[in-house]
């Protein structure tokens, strides 16, 4: 059984990365990423300045410069693996990229009577310093070196590229996929330095839409989970379970019947259709529980109890959409169980042999009806990352559920990507706890 839970949990890495690098693959082709959201901005800015968008290299009144620094600073520069590789942290990004072209006459002034056919100045940036890159006739870096000092940059640990004219053109196509004519370029030297900074490293990036860090967002987001996952996971089990064995011992009678009734009639009503209801009417008419957020807004200057009654106000509906439509499959889970253990034969020859109905109950039948329900305590995990994004819409809860569908709406990538690889992890973590509880619970398993 050890070796097996050991090739379980090593599988979780590459389970995990497919399912990321599935992701990764689809966010990149879809329309509407942060690319084309800051092309839609330019050009309404443009529009509302009078300035046209047709101009020779622009798009969307952005200049083609413009748009390659946006294509690097969302990875689009790259093809998918690579940018893939370099959001796992295994492959360094360029950063601080710093350009110039060869054979521009413009930078004369700046090179000092250099032959600019063969050198470019590279002006690097937030520094200011000039580099001299010279290539020899095949077209390959022969020397970069900082003008002032003549020393090689590769000494502060830049590096340097020269982009051909068929580079260039190639990432225009990637662009322009259905451009009739490609422009022509010269070639150009590329100063830039290198870092790892990936999942790997523990940094999930910068979200597109409001430029904070990914990590930052989910943890600020977890403990809303957690608290709801936490409560709803209590109330489930605590409410669920006795009944469902009451509805055993009482099969076919009124009790069962009206339980049946109740329970089914909340598995059938959606939690986010309750939540309107119930914001309508407890809410907005009888004003009788706060209509919107977990907290008030003066919450922070409230007494210790103060501040409990006001999280417990806010918690009340929400909390009772969340766990309405849980209580019918752990109910009749239970339930269904008991009754095929309390049919068995062992629990029988308990009884002939004196066992008292009740112990046959709660010593033999209810031990073994547990076993099916120890396989949901592994996603018991999953709290940190729970929650329903349509109740925490209704109620504008700032959780993690919300947070996954404001990403994907706004097309986030980096936010998806991180609440996406957090979410399988625990969902991987939780299957493999899930079979180590039964294993637990019941000694006859034997996982090989």
């Amino acid at each position: 059984m050890k070796s097996y839970f050991i090739r379980r949990l090593l599988l979780i890495p590459p389970t995990l990365l497919g399912i990321t690098l599935l992701v990764f693959t689809i966010t990149r082709f879809v329309p509407g990423g942060p690319m084309q959201r800051k092309l839609q901005e330019a050009a309404k800015g443009a529009d509302q300045g009078g300035k046209g968008s047709g101009g020779p290299g622009q798009s969307g009144g952005l200049s083609e410069e413009q748009l390659e620094e946006l294509e690097e600073q969302y990875g689009l520069d790259k093809p998918v693996y690579i940018s893939y590789l370099q959001w796992l942290g295994v492959m360094p990004k360029e950063t601080r990229l710093s350009k110039a072209e060869y054979g521009s006459r413009g930078e004369e002034t700046i090179g000092g009577g250099l032959d600019m056919d063969r050198t470019a100045v590279v002006v690097l940036k937030n520094d200011g310093r000039l580099v001299h890159v010279n290539r020899d006739s095949n077209g390959n870096v022969a020397s970069a070196v900082f003008a002032d000092t003549g020393k090689p940059i590769s000494d502060q640990g830049w590096k340097v590229k020269i982009e051909s004219e068929k580079d260039r053109q190639e990432r225009y196509h990637r662009r322009n996929p259905d451009a009739q004519k490609l422009p022509s370029y010269r070639p150009r030297a590329v100063a830039y330095q290198t870092r790892f900074s990936g999942l790997l490293e523990g940094d999930l990036g910068r979200s597109t839409a409001y430029t904070d860090r990914v990590d930052e967002m989910i943890l600020a987001r977890m403990p809303v989970a957690a608290y709801f996952g936490i409560l709803t996971a209590i109330i489930t089990y605590s409410v669920c379970i006795p009944l469902g064995i009451l509805k055993a011992l009482k099969h076919r009678t009124f009790i069962d019947s009206f339980s049946s009734v109740l329970i089914f009639i909340g598995y059938s009503i959606p939690g986010f259709a309750l939540g309107a209801i119930l914001l309508v009417y407890l809410g907005s008419e009888k004003n009788i529980f706060p209509m919107f957020g977990l907290t008030s807004p003066d919450f922070a200057q409230m007494t210790f109890w103060g501040q409990a009654k006001d999280l417990a106000s806010h918690t009340v509906l929400p909390l009772l959409c969340y766990v309405v439509t849980g209580f019918a499959m752990l109910t009749m889970l239970t339930k269904n169980n008991l009754m095929d253990n309390l049919a068995a034969d062992y629990v029988r020859t308990a009884v002939a042999k004196g066992v008292s109905f009740r112990g046959a109950v709660f010593r033999h039948a209810l031990r073994n009806s547990m076993i099916p329900i120890a396989t949901t305590l592994g996603s018991l995990v999953e709290v940190f990352i729970g929650g329903s994004m349509l109740i925490e819409t209704v109620f504008d809860i700032q959780g993690f559920g919300l947070l996954q569908y404001q990403s994907v709406i706004a097309r986030d990538v980096p936010v998806i990507m991180g609440t996406l690889t957090i979410a399988g992890f625990l969902l991987l973590i939780g299957n493999v706890l899930s079979d180590f509880i039964v294993a637990l619970v019941d000694p006859r398993i034997k996982f090989e």
